[in-house]
C-alpha cells in the first residue's frame, strides 16, 4: 500500500468522524418504514413484541416468529387490534431447517422479508462450571448460530434488491466480559461478530442499500436479568429499548449503545491494560451484578 494511498484513507475517516460529529447535533432525517416486511425473532414477549408493534404503527407488516406460538399469536392480536398487519409463525430458530422452511412459507403467504431484526435470545446467568452443557450449547444456538440461519434465508432477496435492514439485538455483554454469564457473553460476542463481519463485506461488495444496525444494551427490565443489581447505571426500560431501536432503523444508525454512557465504557476498556480495566470493574462491584440473579432460563428478550 502506498504512502498517498494511506493518507487517504486517514483523511477520508477524520473527514467523515468530524461529518458524524456535525450530525450529532442536527435532527436526523428519517426513512419511511410504511409498507416495509418486518420480520422479528423472539417476538413473542419483551422487547420483540414491544418492536413489532412500534415497526407495525410506521405502516410495516409484521411477521412474528417465536418458540411460543402462544406469544406469537398474542403479539399478533395486540397489533392487529391496532389496525396494524401481523403474521405469526412458530419457529425454533437454532433449527435450520426449519428456519428455511418457514422463510418459504414467509414468502409465499406474506413476501419478501425487508427488515429483519434478529431479537431471540436466552441466558443461563450461572457459573461457568455450574453450566450444564446443554445450556451452554443451547445458548450458543439462541443467541449466535440462529442468526446465521435467518441471514442466509432473508439477506440474498435484499442483496438481489439492493434494499433491505438488518438489526442484530446483541448486548454489552458482546463487548463485556462478565463473572455467571461467560456463556451469554461469548454467544453476544459472536453475535457481534457476525454482525461487525457481514456489515464490513456488504460494504465491500458496495451493497449499499442494505443497511445494518447493531443494537447493545445494558440490562433490560424484561424478566430475563430479575434479581440482577446494576449499581449506578439503572436498568432499561423495555418500551425506551424499543423506541430507540426502531428509530436507529429509521435513521439508518450503525451502532445502537444504550444508554449513552456505554458508547464511552467501551471506548474506555479499548486502551485499558486488562489489569486496570479488571480492578475497576472489582472496586465498583460490577462483578457482583448477577450475585442475586432469579431470572427465568430460556426466557427471550
Amino acid at each position: 500500500m502506498g504512502l498517498f494511498q494511506q493518507l487517504y484513507g486517514w483523511l477520508g475517516a477524520w473527514i467523515i468522524i468530524f461529518w458524524s460529529i456535525i450530525k450529532f447535533f442536527l435532527p436526523a432525517q428519517k426513512k419511511s418504514l410504511a409498507g416495509e416486511i418486518v420480520l422479528v425473532t423472539g417476538a413473542g414477549s419483551g422487547i420483540g413484541r414491544l418492536m413489532s408493534i412500534n415497526f407495525a404503527k410506521l405502516g410495516s407488516t409484521l411477521v412474528i416468529w417465536d418458540i411460543n406460538k402462544d406469544g406469537a399469536d398474542e403479539t399478533v392480536k395486540q397489533i392487529t387490534d391496532l389496525g396494524g398487519q401481523a403474521h405469526s409463525y412458530r419457529c425454533d430458530v437454532t433449527k435450520k431447517d426449519e428456519v428455511y422452511r418457514l422463510a418459504k412459507q414467509v414468502k409465499n403467504d406474506v413476501g419478501d422479508v425487508t427488515i429483519l431484526v434478529n431479537n431471540a435470545g436466552i441466558v443461563a446467568g450461572r457459573r461457568f462450571l455450574d453450566c450444564p452443557d446443554e445450556l451452554v450449547e443451547r445458548t450458543m444456538e439462541v443467541n449466535a448460530m440462529s442468526i446465521f440461519w435467518t441471514l442466509k434465508a432473508f439477506l440474498p432477496s435484499m442483496v438481489a434488491k439492493n434494499h433491505g435492514h438488518l438489526v442484530t439485538v446483541a448486548s454489552m455483554a458482546g463487548t463485556f466480559g462478565s463473572p455467571f454469564l461467560v456463556e451469554y457473553c461469548a454467544s453476544k460476542f459472536a453475535a457481534v461478530g457476525v454482525h461487525e463481519a457481514l456489515t464490513a463485506e456488504l460494504s465491500d461488495l458496495e451493497i449499499n442499500g442494505v443497511q445494518t444496525t447493531l443494537v447493545q444494551p445494558f440490562f433490560i427490565a424484561t424478566g430475563m436479568f430479575d434479581g440482577v443489581k446494576t449499581g449506578d447505571i439503572p436498568m432499561l426500560e423495555p418500551d425506551y429499548v424499543a423506541d430507540k431501536v426502531v428509530h436507529a432503523v429509521q435513521v439508518n444508525q450503525r451502532q445502537l449503545c444504550i444508554p449513552k454512557i456505554m458508547y464511552f465504557i467501551a471506548y474506555f476498556k479499548t486502551w485499558m491494560p486488562v489489569n486496570a480495566y479488571i480492578f475497576l470493574a472489582k472496586a465498583t462491584n460490577s462483578y457482583r451484578t448477577m450475585d442475586n440473579y432469579t431470572g427465568r432460563e430460556k426466557k427471550a428478550t
